[in-house]
């Protein structure tokens, strides 16, 4: 009994945490290149979700797979991704840090507000997206779906990893934080990086609702609010900016917050979440696979 607990606890864990690594993600793709906490992300997760509500339904009709949707619902993303870059955060990147991060908090209130006007406040049920089987492993009850999630996150890490070290492009991605009058000099288009940069973060964040979406049918306008502070938090534990702390961190919180749930307390897995992040960053303040680096003046 004890023992199929920890398992179906640990398969849950496993699977929240790849959830909120997918998100943080995007989170490191955007800070990795421009230092921007793009606070609007989380809510991209939202309009990816409600893409999927009214797309799903449209290709079960057709008689295709369900899961087909997400292609729809990363062109959307990828879409309102580029037009909140261009629209909102260009005009304020010379103007400091500061302007940049109200202008992503009220983007994200913008966006959590015309959400509520387009779709309405009350909750809307997705249709499922996945019909996979449960299996039993040492009396546990796992469902394949949890390990398709993980599956994915890893991959799309694996995958970032190899496109930012190996290629042209990736390359480029690593040169503009670290100087970008250089970069401009040897011929990269800073503004062209940057963007694609947003384009890929926000395709992730299509990617993370249709996994959450499969493990809870349902959006609302302010979904995105929550996922997007616990997926912040797993990129600042992880090391934000580092593509494989991104994933640990999210894992993390995921197992964390499970476990509490399951032998703690139901009601104090946020308390002890945010309380490990803040005895993380007094110790390590870079973060588990962060360094500490210090800038010259």
């Amino acid at each position: 009994m004890a023992l199929s607990l920890f398992l179906q606890s640990l398969v849950n864990g496993l699977n929240q945490g790849a959830i909120y690594a997918l998100i943080a993600l995007g989170y490191t793709m955007v800070y990795g290149i421009i230092r921007m906490i793009n606070f609007a992300h989380g809510d991209f997760i939202m309009v990816g979700s409600y893409t999927l509500f009214y797309t799903v339904p449209l290709m079960i009709a057709a008689g295709m797979p369900a899961w087909l949707a997400v292609f729809a619902a990363i062109a959307v993303c990828v879409a309102v991704g580029v037009i909140v870059e261009t629209v909102a955060y260009k005009p304020v990147r010379q103007a400091g840090s500061m302007s940049a991060l109200i202008t992503a908090l009220a983007m994200s209130v913008f966006l959590e507000n015309l959400a509520m006007v387009l779709f309405g406040a009350s909750p809307k049920s997705v249709s499922a997206i996945f019909t996979l089987p449960t299996f039993q492993f040492l009396g546990a009850t796992l469902q394949i779906k949890y390990l398709l999630t993980l599956g994915i996150g890893l991959a799309m890490m694996a995958g970032l990893q190899i496109f930012v070290k190996k290629t042209r492009l990736g390359k480029a991605m690593r040169a503009v934080p670290q100087d970008k009058e250089a970069s401009v000099l040897v011929g990269i288009n800073v503004n062209r990086i940057i963007t694609i940069t947003f384009a890929i973060g926000s395709g992730l964040a299509a990617v993370a609702a249709l996994m959450y979406c499969s493990t809870y049918p349902r959006c609302t306008m302010d979904m995105g609010s929550m996922m997007g502070l616990k997926a912040f938090i797993a990129a600042v534990l992880g090391g934000i900016g580092i593509i494989p702390g991104a994933m640990l961190g999210g894992l993390l919180v995921g197992l964390i917050e499970i476990f509490v749930k399951v032998y703690i307390a139901p009601g104090w897995y946020e308390a002890i979440t945010y309380g490990i992040l803040i005895v993380v960053l007094l110790v390590k303040p870079a973060g588990i696979l962060g360094k500490n680096v210090g800038e010259k003046v």
